[in-house]
């Protein structure tokens, strides 16, 4: 028996996938996470606008990068050119950014040890994604909210936020909004398909919403058969 795929109206990309190699044996669905973002959106574009035309190319981009595991099989990117820089950094090839995962791509940073709040070098692919999973069980939402130019090379402002409703790196949940801003510059080739992506913002409005939760205490029972409690590490455990 055939199984319908179900139409997700932000990533077309997902119809009449073919014979892709998804990374979890199947395409992804993004019910939850489109909730969050109808729910909490500040703008609504026109259909066919550039606004939403960049938006959902953004949106199909990120499921590409954490879903296939083939860069035969991604259409959002010409995957000979492309490169990822994130606030100014050297760029990353979609080889690179395909290991790292979007998230140890996104957070990499040249901050000192001691203001390292998530090391993506200390990272998987997988871990990363737990991590972000666990803290933003609804997902994470991303908008438009400008854009200050058309292909081939568009700039625009934008925002990504969750609610923190679940642990991170020993860090209890508080149910707050969680969120960034930031700006990006984006250079397509005549299929509109990504050949750079430049992302610029900052990374302590995010871990600011997301370090504020509670120490998680562990019980341990001590060698006299009593039990102590010990505060988790955040990012040592």
């Amino acid at each position: 028996m055939a199984i319908r795929e179900e139409r997700d109206k932000y990533r077309s990309v997902l119809e009449h996938s073919g014979q892709v190699q998804w990374r979890y044996g199947h395409p992804p669905a993004f019910d939850t996470v489109n909730q969050l973002f109808e729910e909490g959106q500040t703008k609504v574009w026109p259909e066919g606008s550039l606004e939403e035309t960049v938006q959902n190319a953004i949106k199909s981009w990120e499921m590409e990068f954490s879903h296939k595991i083939r860069l035969q099989d991604f259409k959002t990117i010409n995957p000979d050119k492309f490169k990822l820089f994130v606030n100014g950094r050297e760029g990353l090839s979609a080889e690179e950014t395909l290991r790292l995962g979007s998230y140890n791509a996104l957070l990499k940073n040249s901050l000192p040890e001691e203001f390292q709040y998530y090391k993506p070098e200390d990272e998987t692919f997988e871990s990363s994604h737990d991590a972000f999973r666990s803290a933003l069980p609804r997902g994470f939402a991303w908008e438009i909210l400008s854009v200050y130019s058309g292909p081939p090379v568009i700039a625009f402002k934008f925002r990504h936020w969750g609610y923190f409703e679940g642990n991170f790196r020993g860090h209890a949940p508080t149910g707050d909004l969680v969120q960034f801003l930031g700006l990006g510059v984006l250079k397509v080739d005549e299929f509109l398909r990504a050949e750079e992506i430049e992302i610029y913002y900052d990374p302590g409005e995010l871990f600011g919403g997301l370090l504020k939760g509670n120490p998680i205490s562990e019980t341990k029972t001590t060698d006299s058969g009593d039990k102590a409690e010990k505060q988790i590490c955040p990012f040592t455990h």
